[in-house]
């Protein structure tokens, strides 16, 4: 059965940061997405990392704030922001999926989220 379980959210200033965790178990997948869901909104694509070259790439608005890698050995991603801003605020998802891509329906198992809040 296959396991996504997120780690790290938490409270914390603007211009902070922070890092996520998201262990895997289960079934190998060849990428590892990150999603958000901020109140009221649908859920967006974050970025997302290949295990097997750590090729990533990430949505516009968390380019160059924002850093996905992986630990192969532990089965682990991270998704490490910088720079945060209230408007990162949401509940942040873990998914793994087949191929590197930016759509939710590519990815076939997701975690139960953790909640990240930035504040002024």
């Amino acid at each position: 059965q296959v396991q996504l379980v997120e780690s790290g959210g938490g409270l914390v200033q603007a211009g902070g940061s922070r890092r996520l965790s998201c262990a895997a178990s289960g079934r190998a997948f060849s990428t590892m997405g990150w999603f958000r869901q901020a109140p009221r909104k649908e859920r967006e694509f974050v970025g997302a990392i290949r295990w097997s070259d750590g090729l990533t790439r990430y949505a516009d608005s968390v380019t160059g704030r924002f850093t996905i890698s992986r630990d192969n050995a532990k089965d682990t991603v991270y998704l490490q922001m910088n720079s945060l801003k209230p408007e990162d605020t949401a509940v942040y998802y873990c998914a793994a999926g087949s191929w590197l891509s930016a759509l939710e329906g590519i990815y076939e198992y997701w975690g139960k989220g953790t909640q990240v809040t930035v504040s002024l």
